[in-house]
């Protein structure tokens, strides 16, 4: 497999692992979403100075306002991630 390709099957593999504790095996809840945060991301939520900052971040990402994020909305949230840390300058 390409690097890509492992990179799109480790996203999808990343979904499908916190997707589902609530039962929709389709979205994340917003306690899903904070768990993946804690798990998959603890730099970003340790650079975050707001306690809200998850509440916040679930509302920009929820694109149909139904208080979850599907995989669109998940995949956004990754690609506007890499796209931020791309053009951090180096350290």
């Amino acid at each position: 497999m390409s690097n890509l390709e492992t990179a799109m099957a480790t996203l999808i593999q990343t979904f499908d692992k916190y997707a589902g504790a609530d039962g929709k095996r389709a979205t994340l809840s917003k306690a899903e979403v904070k768990t993946l945060m804690e798990k998959e991301l603890p730099g970003l939520l340790k650079a975050a100075k707001n306690p809200e900052a998850v509440d916040k971040l679930l509302k920009s990402l929820d694109s149909n306002g139904d208080a979850e994020v599907d995989f669109q909305e998940f995949v956004f949230l990754v690609a506007t991630l890499a796209c931020t840390a791309h053009n951090r300058p180096a350290k």
